[in-house]
């Protein structure tokens, strides 16, 4: 019975592979190492003592994670690594998901490179038609601000209400509506796969992309190319920023004033002599560098697009520079008064209404309060893109405007009444001043109570005034009763920023027949 163990068929599944001590060693299906004793009749005391069978872990090996580049990218400094479109890259280090450390499969170079510049290899976001975290008036803008796009120029982005689903939205062109664009569910199957039209079904988007390529199938036209992507936003100058504050004011070149801000001036410049840059410069005694580098740190780990990217600071000698990203148009304020912004049509100030109520809604998802938001404080750049600025800046500056027991120059025509008698501060106040800045929007730049000066404004507010609705403008009912309920006196009683980030991003829309064009 001893021996039971060795006495096994040939058709055991074993395999001899290696000897221990003289003695032959088997792999069992069950990867255990067994060492069979010699086939004697020696006694037992005359035989060797017997070897524990060895346990052997399996032993998985880790599959390496390959990212491709998206766009193309150029290195900033000793850290990163210059890639381009396509090229595919080991991640060595994604423990900072803003800067990926990698090595780049064709060079053999390792250095750090942007994570929103690149995408996971063979994934859904690696393709050119695939467009992450875009809404539906976002993908609108894209598809219809480049005139270069034929009809039939199309983008995929995930559903805003199905979770597994997916909204396919195309460039068309008709007679009576000229140049605009359809959407269509993609809707999920149980066991994978998607479809459009239930009659024809597809294991995944790619091959989904390729069979509407051919054949519209149904669409309003066949899917010609996808639509430009536009370059990501860089949240620091270059991987050595990521963390540091300070930088070296020899580094900063101002080459044209933009204009004067309530702390000081508003520069274009460059970051060594290569990279566009806004440049802010304080007048003496505006803030405490200390104080500002606190809250600089809060402001830095707030990223989204519709906030303006804050890039660090020149502190060690007056005047103090505030380096950020750098937006063509400047502030909302200065635009709507300039021609260029007068020539906005009704739908591009929805859109940019829209971008604001964004940008807002992510401060307060995550409980920041701006403290001084108006059009001065919202900049605009190419295609009409609108970003916040300065968001909880207001809380370091030391100046008479912002210090309501002090003076006449606080802003008191944007400020809730809370905020200005109690000093209550809060993402409601926010909401007044954001109703505030839709009548600056919706006027082209009007000043808000024309002809009044603060204390009156203050006094009347109390007693329950508010702006009318302006009859220079065609401003719709419904936005100007958007206007009162942000302008409620009761502050829990105004809307949040995710109720009117939705309102301003289906304002107007109308859905057709189901299957040639639906909502999301």
């Amino acid at each position: 019975m001893g021996n039971c163990c060795c006495c096994r068929s040939s058709a055991d599944p074993k395999t001899k592979y290696g000897n221990i001590h003289g003695y032959p060693v088997y792999k069992t299906e069950i990867n255990t190492d067994v060492i069979r004793a010699p086939t004697t009749h020696a006694p037992a005391s005359k035989l060797p003592k017997p070897i524990h069978p060895v346990i052997q872990t399996p032993v998985t090996p880790t599959r390496p994670k390959i990212v491709v580049g998206v766009y193309k990218y150029e290195a900033r400094d000793s850290q990163d690594l210059s890639f381009d479109k396509g090229d595919r890259m080991e991640v060595l280090d994604e423990s900072d998901q803003d800067w990926l450390f990698v090595e780049h499969l064709i060079t053999g170079h390792k250095g750090f490179i942007p994570g929103n510049f690149v995408a996971p290899e063979l994934s859904v976001e690696s393709e050119d038609w695939f467009f992450e975290n875009i809404s539906r008036k976002e993908a609108e803008k894209l598809l219809l601000g480049d005139e270069s796009q034929p009809r039939g120029t199309f983008l995929i982005r995930p559903s805003e209400h199905n979770p597994n689903g997916y909204s396919l939205s195309v460039k068309d062109w008709e007679v009576h509506r000229g140049y605009h664009v359809k959407h269509y569910k993609i809707k999920p199957l149980d066991n994978g796969g998607f479809y459009i039209s239930t009659n024809k079904t597809y294991e995944s988007l790619p091959e989904l992309v390729l069979a509407y390529s051919k054949n519209a199938l149904g669409l309003c036209h066949v899917l010609s190319k996808p639509c430009r992507k536009p370059e990501p936003t860089m949240w620091d100058l270059a991987p050595t920023y990521r963390d540091k504050w300070e930088i070296s004011r020899d580094e900063i070149q101002l080459l044209r004033r933009l204009g004067r801000g309530n702390f000081g001036e508003v520069f274009f410049g460059k970051w060594k002599n290569q990279y566009e840059v806004a440049v802010k410069t304080l007048r003496e005694g505006t803030m405490s560098t200390q104080a500002f580098l606190q809250e600089a740190a809060i402001m830095k780990k707030f990223r989204h697009k519709r906030l303006v990217a804050l890039y660090g600071i020149c502190s060690e000698q007056e005047p103090v520079y505030i380096v950020q990203e750098y937006m063509s148009k400047g502030s909302l304020l200065d635009f709507l008064r300039k021609d260029e912004g007068k020539l906005l049509e009704f739908e591009d100030l929805i859109y940019i209404a829209f971008q604001v109520a964004s940008g807002m809604e992510y401060l307060e998802s995550k409980q920041l309060i701006h403290r001084d938001l108006a059009a001065r404080n919202v900049l605009i750049g190419e295609n009409n893109i609108a970003k916040i600025c300065d968001f909880g800046l207001a809380r370091v500056i030391e100046d008479n405007e912002y210090c309501p027991k002090q003076g006449s120059r606080f802003p008191v025509k944007w400020t809730a009444p809370e905020a200005i008698v109690y000093g209550k501060f809060s993402i409601k106040s926010d909401v007044w001043s954001y109703g505030i800045l839709l009548m600056e929007l919706f006027t082209y730049g009007q000043v808000p109570y024309p002809g009044m000066h603060g204390r009156e404004v203050i006094e009347l507010v109390e007693q329950g005034y508010r702006m009318p609705k302006p009859t220079s403008h065609n401003l719709p009912d419904e936005i100007y009763q958007i206007m009162l309920k942000c302008w409620d006196t009761i502050a829990e009683a105004r809307p949040t920023f995710e109720f009117l980030t939705h309102y301003f991003e289906r304002f107007n829309v109308t859905s057709e027949v189901p299957y040639r064009e639906v909502p999301d």
